[in-house]
């Protein structure tokens, strides 16, 4: 049975069913499929395509070529193995479709509750029809979805789900993260994935209802000191002038913390905000005792080495006072601050040894072959001795999130960037980044944004107020929405306004250490780009603040020398003889990285290999290439020098 796409919040009495497995499919090169009712009279068993501009694919070439209905298994895109189709030609318009089913009891049914359709992410842009009738659609390939299809079973408790998706290979407008546009990956691009990549599911939902953090329902639990969390809860689909209300049960432990009193959602809003005691008594602590870690003042503290999490159930009341709706979902009560040139977790000095963590597999690509899957990298990188990752240029399935708060892993949230600047492209960045946020601001394991790496969409920082402008308004959206935690702006250089100091550098041991012993090496020039942008007319350029912390946020990148024939396209930043040269030029870059005294925190590239870049410390079916202890070792050892240093 499949696992609920989103255990992270979860309704009580779940009534849901997986879309996932076989649906049909079919390329539509020429843009054909609206204009043929296909979401009408079902998709064609095949459409013959001609030559509408030059391409890699035959239909572009001056030829026609005939494309069939085939299966394709969803999640998974279609250039993929494990989609049945892996296609690696151009194709930026295809279409999906299966057969969908009213889940509703009869009860559910007389209490009016609603089904809707949940789509965790579809790249770019996705169209969709139930029974013929167009119910909705979405822009942004890496965020989630739903679409209310209840009315569409009117008339048959089966219908229909057509999906259109426009995916363009070469609008560099267009977020898109590490897919390359070109026709072969390199260097540090890879193979493109089109169209569904996460969960499909349907689901069950009360007619008036809890929504989620994507909706606006929103935990702050930084408040170490006074043992308190704020929530603000949003109720969806209330009818205007009805009084409704919301109760929060804290639990840890087993034992019940605190419970608010219903509180009415107020006549203007449907946001209900309130407090709550997280707290415990001494008997119930004393009766807690699995974590015997971890507390301040009765309070459990999350952090990676003790994830302590707090059980919470939203309830929702209807006017009669009867429960309508049940949320289950956790958080981690852990406070972050940025200053004194320090990352300080609850209070206390914290060294981030972080991986570069691209979540890519062989057959799935972008897409994990399982939830396990997501747990196990985040086991594989704390047994090497990492606390946590940089999730690059991908917004990872939520699943990631739920288990890095309960094995304790730090993640820095990252949105998937494009390459070239226009006012298309800010709308739809702006959009996209906001919806990626929402989705997963609720998670302790989050501790830093970066909206923006190596100014990726921005190629005249040094000289464009309007790009400048543009960085400084995501650093302020961001902050609005979440002012508990730090925000990289561009990660790696050409910083604009930061609350980190991030650079990027894969030279080799040697100059590293020479390069981190003092300020002037780390802020100077890197990959011939400034650190700091300079002034210019109309923009008062930008420059290190004393107390930012400062964070290696790339290096290493180091691949091992194979023979001869194991493949031309191999590539990493430089070259290891073997696995015991690698070892040591780890360690060597770590400790230079940390005994000038300056950095607190680094980002090690990379988890894995992926396609031809091959400088991971695993392989991509995550087989270790050299030994995980010896990796640990070293990385215990520059976090404790880290601290040392600090006395």
């Amino acid at each position: 049975m499949a696992s609920y796409p989103r255990p992270d919040f979860q309704r009580a009495n779940l009534t849901w069913q997986s879309l996932n497995g076989p649906w049909s499919f079919i390329f539509d090169d020429n843009d054909v499929g609206v204009a043929q009712n296909w979401h009408l009279n079902g998709l064609p068993s095949e459409v013959t395509t001609g030559a509408a501009s030059t391409g890699s694919n035959p239909a572009q070439s001056g030829n026609t070529t005939t494309h069939k209905k085939r299966d394709i298994e969803v999640p998974y895109a279609w250039q993929c193995p494990a989609s049945g189709i892996e296609d690696r030609d151009v194709h930026e318009v295809f279409w999906y479709e299966r057969i969908v089913e009213d889940l509703r009891s009869e009860e559910q049914k007389k209490t009016g509750d609603r089904v809707v359709l949940r789509f965790g992410a579809v790249d770019y842009e996705a169209k969709v029809w139930v029974g013929g009738q167009f119910v909705g659609g979405h822009r942004g390939g890496h965020v989630p979805f739903e679409i209310d299809i209840t009315d569409s079973f009117a008339a048959a408790s089966k219908q229909t789900v057509t999906l259109r998706v426009y995916d363009s290979a070469y609008d560099l407008t267009q977020p898109r993260g590490k897919q390359y546009w070109k026709a072969e990956p390199e260097s540090i691009w890879y193979t493109p994935s089109g169209g569904i990549w996460q969960n499909v599911w349907t689901e069950v939902v009360p007619n008036v209802r809890i929504g989620d953090s994507s909706t606006g329902t929103l935990l702050r639990s930084n408040d170490i000191e006074s043992g308190k969390i704020k929530a603000g809860v949003r109720v969806l689909g209330r009818p205007p002038g009805f009084k409704y209300s919301v109760e929060l049960e804290v639990g840890f432990g087993g034992e019940t913390v605190s419970k608010t009193e219903k509180i009415d959602l107020p006549k203007e809003t449907d946001l209900v905000s309130f407090e709550a005691n997280v707290r415990v008594s001494d008997d119930q602590r004393a009766k807690i005792s699995s974590v015997s870690e971890g507390w301040l003042n009765n309070v459990a503290l999350w952090t990676p080495e003790h994830p302590n999490l707090y059980d919470l159930t939203i309830r929702l009341f209807d006017p009669a006072g009867t429960q309508i709706d049940e949320i289950h979902t956790t958080t981690g009560v852990r406070s972050l601050s940025w200053d004194n040139s320090q990352f300080r977790l609850n209070n206390t000095p914290y060294f981030q040894a972080l991986f570069l963590d691209q979540g890519y597999w062989p057959r799935t690509f972008m897409t994990p072959p399982s939830p396990e899957a997501l747990k196990t990298d985040i086991e594989l990188s704390k047994k090497m001795g990492f606390n946590g990752c940089r999730k690059h240029q991908k917004v990872e399935d939520p699943v990631f999130l739920y288990y890095a708060d309960r094995l304790g892993f730090l993640v820095w949230g990252e949105m998937a960037n494009a390459y070239e600047f226009s006012s298309q492209y800010v709308e739809r960045f702006d959009a996209e980044w906001k919806e990626a946020m929402l989705r997963d601001i609720n998670h302790p394991s989050i501790v830093a944004w970066t909206p923006i790496n190596e100014s990726w969409g921005y190629n005249n920082l040094p000289g464009n107020v309007e790009h400048r402008n543009h960085i400084r308004s995501l650093y302020y959206q961001t902050k609005t929405l979440d002012p508990t935690r730090p925000i990289n702006d561009n990660c790696g250089w050409e910083h604009v306004l930061t609350d980190l100091s991030t650079f990027h550098d894969y030279t080799d041991g040697d100059v590293l250490t020479e390069i981190c012993k003092t300020l002037e090496g780390i802020v100077a020039e890197k990959g011939d780009h400034d650190i700091f942008l300079p002034a210019i007319p109309s923009d008062p350029g930008s420059s290190h603040q004393s107390s930012a912390p400062i964070i290696c946020s790339e290096f290493g990148g180091v691949n091992i020398a194979r023979s001869a024939h194991s493949g031309e396209k191999d590539w990493g930043y430089t070259t290891a003889s073997d696995p015991k040269d690698l070892l040591k030029r780890i360690e060597k870059m770590m400790t230079g990285i940390v005994e000038g005294g300056l950095i607190c925190g680094f980002v090690y590239t990379q988890l894995t290999d992926i396609e031809q870049e091959v400088n991971g410390l695993y392989t991509p079916d995550r087989e270790e290439k050299l030994d995980a202890g010896e990796v640990r070792k070293i990385v215990e050892g520059v976090r404790k020098r880290y601290i040392e240093l600090l006395k």
